[in-house]
């Protein structure tokens, strides 16, 4: 009986040991580099080659394909949206200070949404011809950018909901 109750206690003391283990964290999913000539606006539904201006992507862990955003706004409105997945594994935006002279993005122009500086409030159109929320993947280049074109830089965490969902009219 002595054993018994020894080898209960040893497997109920693993078992409470193994509870306390966080789980390993995973690495986030790389972005799709390619955007897809079919690929279309989450919520605008317009196909995103039909636009100049930075792109957004959020992979979400129960779905393959990505999300694509025309707008770096409506990264931040999906994000920030109650009805709206949180099972995000990673979001991706594009980095302005890589784009080429006609507008274009190189492939690995991808950065995690994150880790950016972004330059809102600013005089530069984005690509749907409205203004939107530019992001940098270094400070300085940020702030370059913004002495030619005005704006605040925010990061990811500061950026303001009514930025994001308000009327903002270019300066």
């Amino acid at each position: 009986m002595k054993k018994l109750r020894t080898f209960l206690l040893l497997c109920l003391g693993l078992i409470l040991a193994a509870c306390g283990q966080p789980e390993p964290i995973q690495a986030p999913p790389p972005p799709v580099v390619q955007i897809p000539q079919t690929a279309v606006g989450h919520y605008c539904g317009m196909y995103l080659f039909e636009h100049q201006g930075p792109k957004g992507q959020i992979l979400l862990r129960e779905r393959e394909a990505p999300l694509w955003f025309t707008t770096i706004r409506e990264v931040f409105a999906y994000t920030m949206l109650p009805e709206e997945s949180k099972a995000i594994a990673a979001t991706y935006v594009q980095d302005m200070a890589q784009r080429d002279q006609d507008g274009q993005f190189p492939e690995q122009a991808w950065i995690p949404a994150q880790d950016a500086w972004y330059l809102i409030y600013s005089r530069y159109t984005g690509g749907m011809g409205t203004i939107d929320a530019l992001p940098f993947s270094q400070e300085q280049a940020a702030k370059d950018f913004q002495q030619q074109h005005g704006g605040q830089l925010v990061r990811f965490a500061d950026m303001p909901e009514n930025y994001i969902f308000g009327a903002v009219a270019l300066p």
